[in-house]
C-alpha cells in the first residue's frame, strides 16, 4: 500500500469516527464506539477494525513493506545484465534471452523491473562537451563568407481563387555566413523541381563551395559500407556540372541546418499567412520581394544586415554561375511526346507541332508562357500561353482571352532563363538573367 492509499483511508476513517462521534454526542467515547457502525461505514472488515482500534485508529504501513528478499530468481544472473546495461543495451527482451541462455528460470518482467532498477549503469546518449573534441554540442558551427549554403524543402497547404485547398512545396536556400535568404514554390519536390531551384538561387546569391541538406532521395541514395554517401547519379552530374560539393547533414538539426529549416517555418508563419495571390508566378515573385526585404533588415544574431554582408563578403568569396549549355538543360526538364503530339508538364497538356520527327522535347516555363524546344535545344519548336484550362493547348495562334486559372505551378519570374539564338545559328547556347536581388 502506497503512501497516497494510506492517506485516503486515513481520511475516509476520520470521517466515519467524527460521524459516529456527531451522532452519539457527550455519550461517545473513543475506546468504547461500536466497530458494527464503525465497519458498516468505512466498508472494513471487524478484524481490520480491530487491528486500528488497537493502533488508535492509525493507519500504519504493513510491517514488512519495503523489505526485500535477500535472493531472488535473478540473483546469479546480475553480471551478465549489468553488462549488457553497461553497454547501452536496455532492451528487456535481449537481455531476458541471453541470461535464459545461461540458466535463468524467471520471466520478463521480473527482467524489466531489474532494468528500471538500475538504469543508472546505462551510458548517456550525449558524451560530455570536455570529452568531444568538438567542444560543446549546443554551440552552432560558423563558416567564413562563401563557403556553404542550406537547402531544404517545405511543404504548405494552400488556397486558390476558386477556394479550393491544394499542397505547394517550397525551396528554400540561406546563406550559412549572413542568413540572405532564396524562397521559390514550386507544385512538387522532384529532382528537376531542385535543379531548378539551385540554379535560380545560385543565379541570384552566387555559387558556394558546398551545400548543406539533408538524406534527401534526389540527393543521396544510401550509404557504402564505409559510411560514404551514394549520390544519386543525376545530381552527381549536376554537381559536376555547376561545381560545388554537397554535406549531408540529420534532418531537423538545429545545429548544422537550422538555419533554412527556421525560415521555412518563418516563410509558413509570415509570407504566406493571409497572403493573397492570383498564381504561382504572382506567388514568386512577391516571395523575391519578401527574401529581399528580409535581407535588408538587420539582425541582432548575425550582428550585420544580410544583404549588405552578402554583396560585401560572400558575394565575393562565391563562384559565378557560368550558365552553359550543359547547365541550360537542367532548367528545361525533358518529355516525352505522346502518340497525339502533347507534352505533359506540371499537371497540363501542351501541343507539339506535327512536322518535328521527335519522340522527346524540352519544356521551359518563361513567366506566363510556356516554350517548347527540341530536345537539344537547337529550335523552338512551340509557345503556349500558360491559361491552365482544362482543356488541351493545341498548336495555333488562337488563343482564349480568359483570364489564367492558374495552379501554383509557374517558377519566379524576375529569375528568367531566356533562350536567345546567336546571329547565324539556329542553335540556343546562351541564357540571360534578369531581375537579380
Amino acid at each position: 500500500m502506497n503512501d497516497n492509499e494510506r492517506n485516503g483511508l486515513q481520511e475516509i476513517i476520520d470521517k466515519a469516527i467524527s460521524d459516529i462521534a456527531r451522532t452519539e454526542g457527550d455519550s461517545f467515547e473513543l475506546d468504547k464506539m461500536n466497530l458494527a457502525e464503525f465497519s458498516r461505514r468505512t466498508g472494513l472488515s471487524r478484524s481490520r477494525a480491530r487491528t486500528l482500534k488497537a493502533r488508535g485508529f492509525v493507519v500504519a504501513p504493513h510491517g514488512r513493506c519495503g523489505m526485500r528478499a535477500a535472493t531472488t530468481v535473478i540473483s546469479g544472473f546480475e553480471g551478465i545484465a549489468n553488462a549488457l546495461l553497461s553497454e547501452g543495451v536496455t532492451n528487456s527482451e535481449v537481455v531476458f534471452e541471453r541470461i535464459r541462455g545461461q540458466g535463468y528460470e524467471g520471466g520478463r518482467t521480473t527482467v524489466k523491473n531489474y532494468i528500471a532498477a538500475h538504469a543508472d549503469l546505462v551510458p548517456s546518449k550525449r558524451r560530455l562537451a570536455g570529452a568531444d573534441p568538438q567542444a560543446s554540442r549546443g554551440r552552432r558551427f560558423s563558416t567564413s563568407p562563401g563557403e556553404s549554403y542550406q537547402m531544404d524543402w517545405g511543404f504548405v497547404d494552400v488556397e486558390d481563387w476558386t477556394g479550393g485547398m491544394f499542397r505547394i512545396a517550397c525551396f528554400a536556400m540561406v546563406c550559412h555566413h549572413c542568413g540572405t535568404c532564396y524562397v521559390e514554390f514550386f507544385p512538387n519536390a522532384r529532382q528537376e523541381s531542385l535543379f531548378i531551384g539551385m540554379i535560380h538561387a545560385f543565379a541570384v546569391m552566387g555559387v558556394p563551395e558546398c551545400v548543406l541538406t539533408d538524406n534527401m532521395k534526389s540527393v543521396v541514395l544510401r550509404r557504402d559500407i564505409d559510411g560514404r554517401p551514394v549520390w544519386q547519379a543525376d545530381y552527381a552530374a549536376f554537381m559536376s556540372c555547376v561545381g560545388f560539393k554537397t554535406k549531408l547533414c540529420k534532418p531537423r538539426h538545429p545545429f548544422t541546418k537550422g538555419k533554412v529549416e527556421r525560415l521555412i517555418r518563418f516563410v509558413k508563419g509570415n509570407f504566406l499567412a493571409g497572403r493573397r495571390f492570383c498564381n504561382a508566378t504572382d506567388l514568386n515573385a512577391q516571395a523575391l520581394e519578401w527574401c529581399a526585404a528580409q535581407s535588408g533588415r538587420y539582425r541582432r544574431a548575425v550582428d550585420c544586415v544580410p544583404a549588405d554582408e552578402h554583396s560585401a563578403a560572400c558575394a565575393p568569396a562565391a563562384s559565378v554561375l557560368a550558365m552553359t549549355h550543359e547547365l541550360a538543360l537542367y532548367l528545361c526538364p525533358r518529355r516525352r511526346i505522346s502518340f497525339d503530339g502533347f507534352v505533359s508538364y506540371e499537371g497540363r497538356r501542351f501541343g507539339v507541332p506535327y512536322w518535328y520527327p521527335g519522340r522527346e522535347c524540352r519544356v521551359n516555363r518563361d513567366g506566363e508562357w510556356l516554350h517548347i524546344y527540341s530536345d537539344d535545344l537547337s529550335r523552338e519548336l512551340a509557345a503556349h500561353p500558360v491559361t491552365w484550362g482544362r482543356r488541351d493547348s493545341c498548336c495555333d495562334d488562337q488563343y482564349a482571352d480568359v483570364q489564367p486559372v492558374e495552379l501554383p505551378t509557374a517558377p519566379v519570374t524576375t529569375v528568367i532563363a531566356r533562350l536567345e539564338p546567336p546571329k547565324g545559328k539556329p542553335g540556343f547556347d546562351k541564357f540571360d538573367f534578369e531581375g537579380r536581388l
